[in-house]
């Protein structure tokens, strides 16, 4: 298959499951389920401030996904549709990516079977199209993950300097990714060779996710009173305190802790109060210093109870399962993909990924490893579910090629009855 039929192939088959969503869901792909980086960007249109509500700046989310949203609704209105449409768009350059990764650590037939592995992964299908940051999320750790490839393979600085920027940005809109460029420049300095120049890629990559950052950071700095990528440690609370192991344990999710006595409003219900007619000013960074010491306590006073939660993390954020955050319902369709397609899928890409793992290039194998083991001790830190592994499935669906090709060859000399090497 030609590189342009290959590509032809994989962008319709990003693009027609996720139309038909579209058309099934309409208006409801924006009723519920919805980031809060949409009320940031919808805020900012109406008034210029990037907030819960006008005149007062918020640092309470990543930004990124919020900036996505901003020039559709700022040229669009309400309507949902531009903004959905695009996403669409996204979820198809991400599926391209995919291919280019799967061709260059491969070939085009790998790359190809990985990028429709990817694409038809059925929770991105049903998510992709709803307000939610993981559409940007996977779409960066994609073109991050292509260009450390390609400044490996070609020992460029300049690539890597480029890997940084796609870092700073995947930062931006997941703040659990803030230490990733350190372990990427491990790995260019280990791979790159000569040393001297592995070493330069490595630093080139840190210091330029570093400078995609700062504006964001003297932009809290500034308006919000603290240097930060965001304040929700309230976030990081719910996920490490002594009732959230129970919680979670029963199919419960890290919303359902039950708030500290005598805590302050957070600044999403500050906002909602303060518009209804009760005005609540919340310090932010006060409140972020506040919660991150309570889990720091947390940490250094129960760290068996920690352990179990850091376990139960791993579990939550590797089973095919995935939770419902926030105790979301859906609908008839939904549930069923959720509970009987999504773990078939998921099933079957593990136990693919397994054959075809030995078949990686050893260079692309350790960097497989090492962005899976990241995300994974950061969930074990944080709470682990589907919707935090999701935009990285990719990773996972090169090897799953190469276990089809194994399989397929397998197949084919025990019907001339040979052993297959």
């Amino acid at each position: 298959m030609s590189r342009n039929r290959a590509l032809l192939l994989v962008a319709t088959a990003a693009a027609v499951p996720r139309l038909v969503v579209v058309a099934v869901e309409r208006e409801q792909l924006v009723a519920g389920l919805t980031e809060k980086s949409n009320r940031f960007a919808r805020t900012f249109v109406e008034s210029g401030t990037f907030g819960f509500i006008p005149g007062r700046p918020s640092a309470n989310t990543q930004p990124l996904y919020g900036f996505f949203l901003t020039p559709f609704y700022w040229i669009f209105g309400q309507a949902w549709w531009p903004a959905i449409v695009a996403q669409v768009v996204v979820a198809i350059a991400t599926a391209m990516l995919v291919y280019a990764i799967g061709a260059t650590v491969a070939t085009r037939g790998i790359g190809t079977g990985a990028a429709l592995l990817a694409t038809l992964n059925p929770y991105l299908i049903w998510h992709d199209v709803h307000p939610n940051r993981e559409i940007v999320d996977g779409l960066l750790a994609a073109l991050l993950t292509l260009l450390v490839v390609l400044a490996v393979r070609r020992a460029s600085i300049r690539i890597a300097a480029l890997a940084g920027l796609a870092a700073g940005l995947a930062i931006l809109g997941n703040a659990r990714l803030i230490l990733l460029p350190l372990a990427l420049a491990g790995y260019l300095s280990w791979t790159i060779a000569p040393g001297r120049r592995g070493l330069w890629a490595a630093a080139a990559l840190v210091v330029v996710a570093a400078v995609t950052v700062t504006p964001w950071v003297v932009r809290n700095n500034v308006s919000v009173g603290c240097p930060t990528i965001t304040t929700d440690a309230r976030a990081l609370w719910k996920a490490n305190n002594p009732a959230t192991f129970e919680i979670l344990r029963h199919g419960g999710w890290i919303d359902q802790v039950p708030e500290l006595p005598g805590a302050p409003p957070w600044p999403e219900l500050a906002a909602d109060q303060t518009l209804r007619g009760n005005p609540i000013t919340v310090d932010e960074c006060a409140q972020m210093r506040f919660y991150q010491h309570q889990v720091l306590h947390f940490w250094r006073t129960q760290p068996g109870e920690k352990g179990k939660l850091a376990a139960q993390a791993v579990w939550m954020l590797w089973r095919p399962v995935g939770t419902i955050e926030g105790g979301n319902s859906l609908g008839p369709a939904a549930s069923f993909a959720r509970s009987i397609v999504e773990p078939v899928y998921l099933i079957a890409l593990y136990t693919l990924t397994l054959l075809g793992l030995g078949r990686l290039p050893r260079r692309y194998l350790a960097l497989t490893l090492i962005l899976l083991a990241y995300g994974t001790v950061m969930a074990m830190a944080f709470a682990g579910t589907l919707r935090y592994n999701a935009p990285w499935h990719f990773l996972l669906c090169i090897p799953a090629a190469f276990g089809i090709v194994r399989l397929a060859e397998a197949l084919k000399s025990r019907r001339r009855g040979q052993v297959p090497t």
